[in-house]
C-alpha cells in the first residue's frame, strides 16, 4: 500500500484553449498558460516539419495513438499509486501497449512512497504559469517530482530537455505554494519496446535558468515582449 500525506493544493477551474494554447484560470483571476504548452512551443516547427513529411492523415493517425496510449498509461499509474486495484482491460490496440507499458513500469512505481500530491493543479503568480503534475513523492526516500511519459521509441537525454524544465516548473510552483522544497526530478518513460528509462537530476539551477528561457521564448512569442520575473 502507498502512503499518502496530502497537501493544501486547491483545484483550478477547467483549462480554456486560445490559438491552440492551454490556459489555467487562477484563485487572482488571470489566466496562466500552462507549463507544457511554453516547453512545447519549442519543438512547433521540428512538429510542422514531421508533419509534412509524413502527411496530415498519418500524423492525426499517430498522435492520436500515442495521446490515447499516453492518457490509460497515466489512468493505470495514478490508480495504482492511489491503492485501486488495476486490471487489464484489452480492449484495442492502445489500451493493450498501455497496460504492457504500465506492467513494464510497476518496479519503477513500487519505489515510490509518502505521497504529497497525484495528478494536482500547481500554478505561479511569479512565473504566470500553470499546470498538473503527475506525481509529487518520495522516490528511493528522496522527496522528488515524478513525470510519467510514454514513447514509441526509447530517447536520447539531449531530446528530453523540456521534460526536466517542466517538472523544474512543477517544483518551484509548488515550493511558491507550499513552502515545501522538491530538490529531485524523476522522469519514468515507458517505451514501445517494453524497456522503460528512467531519469534522475538534481541540478536544479541549471533547469531555472532554461526556464526562463523557455518562457522567454513563449511570452515573446504570442504577446511581443520579454518575460522579466524569473
Amino acid at each position: 500500500m502507498f502512503k499518502h500525506i496530502g497537501n493544501s493544493l486547491i483545484e483550478l477551474p477547467s483549462p480554456v484553449y486560445v490559438n491552440g494554447v492551454r490556459y489555467y484560470p487562477v484563485p487572482n483571476g488571470k489566466k496562466y498558460p500552462s507549463i507544457t504548452s511554453v516547453t512545447t512551443h519549442r519543438s512547433k516547427e521540428n512538429f510542422a516539419e514531421w508533419r509534412k513529411k509524413v502527411g496530415d492523415v498519418e500524423a492525426d493517425r499517430i498522435c492520436k495513438i500515442g495521446t490515447t496510449r499516453g492518457e490509460i498509461f497515466h489512468k493505470y499509474a495514478e490508480d495504482y499509486l492511489n491503492n485501486v486495484h488495476v486490471a487489464s482491460k484489452h480492449l484495442n490496440e492502445s489500451i493493450s501497449e498501455a497496460w504492457q507499458m504500465f506492467e513494464s513500469t510497476k518496479p519503477y512505481l513500487d519505489k515510490i512512497n509518502n505521497i504529497h500530491a497525484l495528478e494536482a493543479p500547481l500554478y505561479s503568480d511569479y512565473l504566470g504559469i500553470a499546470g498538473r503534475v503527475d506525481c509529487i513523492a518520495e522516490y528511493n526516500g528522496e522527496l522528488a517530482i515524478i513525470d510519467f511519459k510514454t514513447s514509441a521509441k526509447q530517447k536520447p537525454e539531449k531530446w528530453i530537455e523540456g521534460y526536466f524544465v517542466q517538472c523544474i516548473a512543477y517544483a518551484y510552483m509548488y515550493y511558491e505554494l507550499t513552502d515545501i522544497e522538491v530538490d529531485k526530478i524523476v522522469i519514468i518513460q515507458a517505451c514501445g519496446d517494453g524497456e522503460v528509462q528512467l531519469f534522475e537530476k538534481y541540478d536544479k539551477m541549471n533547469y531555472i535558468e532554461l526556464l526562463r528561457n523557455y518562457i522567454d521564448d513563449f511570452v515573446s512569442f504570442h504577446n511581443g515582449a520579454k518575460f522579466t520575473n524569473v
